[in-house]
């Protein structure tokens, strides 16, 4: 029997856990509402930050957002970067252009923190390099992604040495450090959609017999590695995040072949790491992560590493995020597609107020601010 839905008040009231303060790590933060990160390729060609992305970050903490997250930053200058026109953390004038973006951020009350993204195999736009590594040379699945630039197959990675896997965690350690230089208030390591480290940990793509491979624990290796590198980075005070999920960028509908035991050894393992939370993504993020029921993959990542969980998936309905907080499955909700639509959703969904649905033309042809400045204009200028 499905019943009415609840009256406005008592919905109102639960939507209001979101908005209560909180820490992670030393960090306070004003409410449980985070923007996930999203590539948006409008850095300079060098990887510097513009005036329009310190707008576009501005504009989330104006609206509300205790808590937001960058886009993935690419962490050296050999193989980590992915896309054309994707901001860096690897020399002092990508700092100082970062600076500026956190500076204006933190003026209007904001926190931000530096997601560090490794591409590894899928990298389809690295100006420093002309071929690609990754854990195993074999080419990674589908094709490279038009709106961002890319085209046609992924290239076959050459499978990466000890001494490539040591770079690339000294690069991840120093774009930490250059964080802290810029003002960020922490960073958040990408293991999740494909990348580097999610391909180490994914069976079927890291194919290798050495320590970074086979067990699980040989996959969680390199991830190990980086979280206990960064950390020293950083030191104490700063947040240290990870990002984790089953789906890749090139390979949508992607579930871990080991299902829930292979999750829980997963997710116990990182919560030994020096981490200050975990941040979780599926495209539904309420649904069981493994089968047609069981805990959703938030959950099994709150119940297994005891640390903070963000949950990332669909949650732009204020009911449906207020869930994710109510039923314990995580503790803090971000938003792509939500606060893509709305800067200031945390404002509309306390007050109650109409959220839009996501218009897919912000990010095509190209997901760039500049493609979604247009498409906006143009349904500004139907509307009137």
């Amino acid at each position: 029997m499905t019943g009415n839905p609840p009256p406005a008040e008592p919905r109102q009231r639960a939507v209001e856990r979101l908005f209560s303060p909180v820490r992670i790590g030393k960090l306070a933060l004003s409410n449980r509402l985070v923007v996930a990160p999203m590539t948006r390729v409008s850095a300079t060609v060098d990887g510097r930050a513009t005036e329009g992305m310190a707008s576009y970050y501005r504009s989330f903490a104006e609206g509300g957002f205790g808590l937001i997250v960058t886009e993935g930053i690419y962490t050296d200058k050999v193989f980590s970067q992915g896309y054309q026109y994707q901001p860096g953390l690897a020399d002092a004038e990508q700092v100082e252009a970062w600076r500026q973006v956190v500076s204006t951020v933190h003026d209007a009350g904001g926190r931000i923190v530096a997601q560090l993204m490794h591409a590894g195999g899928l990298a389809q736009g690295n100006i420093h390099r002309d071929h690609t590594i990754g854990p195993s040379a074999l080419r990674p699945k589908g094709e490279q992604m038009a709106f961002y630039r890319g085209n046609g197959p992924y290239r076959i990675p050459r499978a990466m040495s000890e001494a490539d896997i040591g770079e690339a965690v000294a690069g991840f350690a120093s774009a930490a450090a250059l964080a802290g230089e810029a003002g960020f208030d922490g960073v958040e390591i990408h293991g999740a959609n494909g990348y580097l480290l999610d391909q180490f940990l994914t069976e079927g793509i890291n194919l290798r017999q050495d320590r970074y491979g086979g067990s699980i624990a040989g996959r969680l290796q390199l991830l190990v590695e980086v979280s206990e590198a960064v950390r020293s980075a950083v030191g104490a005070d700063h947040v240290v995040g990870l990002r984790i999920s089953q789906a890749k960028v090139n390979d949508f509908l992607h579930k871990r072949i080991g299902g829930g035991r292979e999750a829980e050894a997963m997710f116990g393992a990182l919560g030994t790491l020096p981490l200050d939370y975990i941040h979780t993504t599926e495209f539904e993020a309420w649904r069981p992560a493994f089968g047609d029921d069981g805990p959703s993959l938030a959950a099994l990542a709150r119940t297994h590493a005891r640390l903070p969980v963000l949950a990332n998936g669909s949650l732009h309905d204020p009911q449906r995020a207020a869930a994710m907080i109510e039923g314990d499955e995580a503790d803090f909700v971000s938003l792509g597609r939500g606060a893509l639509t709305h800067a200031d959703w945390p404002k509309r969904a306390r007050e109650g107020l109409a959220l839009e649905p996501f218009d897919k033309r912000i990010l095509s042809p190209i997901a760039d601010l500049a493609n979604a400045d247009r498409s906006r204009s143009a349904l500004l200028d139907i509307a009137s």
